[in-house]
This record gives structure tokens, C-alpha cells and sequence, in this order.
């Protein structure tokens, strides 16, 4: 099943192969989960917009909604950018608990204690980056996010972020000069 298509496998799964399906949600899991979770900051709520994202996709499936056009990846993008969106709308609109420097009580408060070969080398690295995608304007975060995380195309980021394609670019060009400025001043290497 490895070598069938996108298309491929959702028409086995109309048909009735389930397995087919776990397919196809195996070969994005990684791509999908990793730019929610990027967008979002949080383990367990990135896992469950990830579960609602794969919820909207099966009922769209399932439901006849879905057009055959061979561009999984970018609409299952697409349906989890949005379920982000909203999350963020509704944490907008409900109140926050603040420290006394002004920092969510959720961030300072640590629930869950990671195991000591996790925090070696590669944790390490890769939380570098995350500290520093987070001090980005969230504009260039996005965009870097679903480029290099998700493997979004420029036109596809585009049409997600609702922009034309060259302030997409500008926005990447702008983000990773950031980025290595931040590295520079901080003296960080990955």
C-alpha cells in the first residue's frame, strides 16, 4: 500500500479497505502533527486538534465532500491550520491566569516530567529552535512552520494564509533572517 497514491487510497477506503485509510494517515501523521504542534506550543492539545483534524477528514470522506484533485496533504493542512485558528479564537475570548511578569500560568507550570535521554542532544537542538520560532512575529513562524515542517509549497502557503505567494516568500525571507540574528546575538549553534 506504500506505493499507491493519495487518490488511490482514499478510493480503497470508499470501497470498504479501512486499512487503506490508516495508511494514509500514517504517511502524514508526522508532517501534520509537527506544524500543529509548532503553531500551538502544547503536546497534548497539538495531539488533540491532530485527532480533530483526522475526525474532519474521515467525516469529509466518508460524507462525499472530498474533491479527488491529488492534493491531500495541503487540504488535511488546511482543515488542522483552521482547527488551530479557532483554538486560538476561543483562548481569546476566555480568561487567562497570569504570573506576577506577566507569562500564562500554563507555560511556567511544568505537568509532565520527560525522560533523560529525551533531553539529550537532539531535545536539546530541537527545543532551541522552537525557543526561537516562538519569539518570531507569528506571520513568519506560520509560514516557516508549514514549509519546513509540513512541506507545504509557496503557493500552497499562500492560499492557506490567505496571502499572494510573494509576501508568503517575503514573509520566510524575513523570519529566517530573524532567526539566524537571534542565533547570532545568542550565540546559539544547533
Amino acid at each position: 500500500m506504500n506505493t499507491l497514491s493519495d487518490q488511490q487510497l482514499i478510493h480503497l477506503y470508499l470501497d470498504g479497505d479501512v486499512e487503506a485509510l490508516t495508511n494514509l494517515v500514517h504517511r502524514y501523521k508526522d508532517k501534520i502533527y509537527t506544524s500543529i504542534y509548532l503553531l500551538v506550543k502544547d503536546k497534548y492539545l497539538a495531539e488533540d486538534i491532530f485527532q480533530d483534524a483526522f475526525i474532519r477528514v474521515i467525516d469529509t470522506i466518508n460524507g462525499g465532500r472530498y474533491t479527488d484533485e491529488g492534493k491531500f496533504l495541503p487540504w488535511a493542512m488546511r482543515i488542522a491550520h483552521n482547527l488551530c485558528v479557532d483554538h486560538f479564537r476561543k483562548v481569546k475570548r476566555s480568561p487567562s491566569i497570569k504570573t506576577s511578569d506577566d507569562r500564562d500560568i500554563f507555560e511556567v507550570i511544568n505537568f509532565s516530567e520527560a525522560g533523560a535521554d529525551e533531553k539529550m542532544m537532539q531535545g536539546q537542538s530541537h527545543e532551541r529552535v522552537r525557543k526561537l520560532l516562538e519569539m518570531l512575529p507569528e506571520d513568519q513562524r506560520e509560514v516557516i512552520v508549514m514549509r519546513h515542517y509540513a512541506d507545504l509549497s509557496f503557493k500552497e502557503i499562500a492560499k492557506l494564509t490567505n496571502c499572494s505567494i510573494n509576501t508568503a516568500l517575503g514573509r520566510m525571507r524575513y523570519g529566517l533572517i530573524n532567526l539566524r540574528k537571534m542565533m547570532t546575538e545568542k550565540q546559539i549553534a544547533l
